[in-house]
């Protein structure tokens, strides 16, 4: 064993590589090996972070789940109430997983000012509203405050406010058409805070106001509210509890999650899944066939010394192993340095959003990029599993030497 370390040693000698004829063939093959990993390394970032970055943004405007009545699942208005009194508010104990409960009402509006008018709609929030999303996306102003008495406060998108020319501490007059009555009621709101989510679907129709308001226009009681959203700890098992709060929530009540209600969206991000598999099963097969050829040019360049090798009575298995080891040091100096660039360009994309994206066809203003140990460490321990396996199959002509015919192979 420690004769074929010292053959490994005298192999990988950049020495002899700098004046081999196979010194371009390597270093096309660690390039090759470092490209792909690069590949890899932004498929899996970007993929998942841009699914990452849509799902938390459908999560913050529904819930994960939307707890409502029959009579009104498909639609984005409050039609009829729900009382509040139920098993599941605050807390959803019976099911597991579940982070949050908050209850919510919808009503349809139309806010209209000296020059342009916009539908909206106008959405009425409590005090257990969640807003952690909507701190990230607050752009200018504040949040709304309605721990205390009933006031006109309004968190109103970008998009809206630049479409009617509106700014931060304008008033709004919104008027809500009453059903059998010609005469709109009209509500004045108090704008005290932008927010930009970059998703253009949700962004150009909501405005964030007081449950309180919703109640008083709908003529509800105060235990009476539109649905429940209900926020879970896991996405990845979003159809596994979606099924366990249906069941939990009683015959009267419907429960519909967010891949379900918004099914366009999370088929298109489905797509993701299958790109990101494609990106990488092309990368491996270019890393190995560059490695192959790579270690074919060693094994035809060494040609007399196999013949050597198998003279003095060294095994096939042996050799093999000579280079394959070889083979092996390539490889991880083209992971070292695809990880080392890969990772740093993802980095700077991550802390300083370099490159835009169109957030009317992406659903976000910038690349999203999301970095985890798992795919990073399975990309590189995958590469060098797969490369090896690869490889095996062309050390198998070490076997076919001759070595009498190798000794006099010039």
């Amino acid at each position: 064993m420690n004769f074929e370390f010292f053959v490994v040693k005298r192999l990988v000698s950049a020495k002899k590589y700098k004046s081999s004829i196979s010194a371009p063939i390597i270093k096309i093959a660690i390039t090759a090996i470092a490209i792909s990993v690069i590949m890899m390394l932004v498929s899996f970032a970007t993929g998942l972070g841009l699914q990452q970055k849509i799902r938390e943004k459908i999560a913050a405007f529904n819930g994960h789940i939307v707890i409502s009545n029959y009579d009104n699942n498909s639609s984005e208005v409050t039609l009829e109430p729900i009382d509040k009194n139920q098993d599941f508010y605050p807390d959803f104990k019976s099911v597991e997983g579940i982070s949050h409960v908050q209850a919510v009402a919808t009503k349809a509006g139309i806010i209209r000012t000296a020059t342009d008018f916009e539908g909206v709609i106008v959405k009425g929030v409590g005090l257990d509203y969640n807003w952690s999303y909507f701190k990230d996306f607050l752009v200018e102003g504040r949040l709304p405050n309605f721990n205390s008495k009933l006031n006109d406060e309004v968190l109103i998108s970008q998009y809206l406010a630049n479409r009617l020319q509106l700014k931060l501490g304008d008033k709004i007059p919104t008027y809500f058409l009453r059903e059998g009555r010609e005469r709109p009621l009209v509500r004045g709101f108090k704008i005290v805070g932008i927010y930009n989510s970059g998703f253009q679907e949700f962004d150009e129709l909501y405005v964030i106001t007081d449950l309180r308001h919703i109640q008083k226009l709908n003529g509800w009681e105060d235990n009476q509210v539109g649905n429940f959203e209900v926020f879970i700890d896991d996405f990845d098992q979003l159809t596994e509890k979606w099924k366990e709060v249906y069941l939990n929530t009683g015959s009267f009540l419907d429960a519909q999650n967010i891949s379900q209600k918004y099914y366009g969206i999370f088929e298109w991000l489905s797509l993701f899944d299958f790109n990101i598999a494609l990106i990488i099963g092309i990368m491996i097969l270019v890393s190995g066939i560059n490695m192959i050829t790579a270690l074919l040019v060693l094994i035809l360049e060494r040609t007399q010394m196999i013949g050597l090798f198998k003279a003095l009575g060294t095994t096939d298995w042996s050799i093999r192993k000579i280079f394959l080891y070889n083979a092996g040091y390539l490889i991880l100096l083209g992971l070292f340095w695809g990880n080392l660039i890969g990772l740093g360009l993802l980095s700077i994309q991550k802390y300083y959003k370099l490159i835009p994206l169109d957030p009317t066809n992406y659903y976000v203003s910038e690349v999203p990029i999301y970095l985890n140990w798992d795919y990073i460490l399975a990309v590189n321990i995958g590469t060098i599993l797969l490369c090896m396996l690869m490889l095996l199959v062309p050390s198998l002509i070490i076997s076919k030497i001759s070595p009498v015919k190798a000794i006099k192979f010039n």
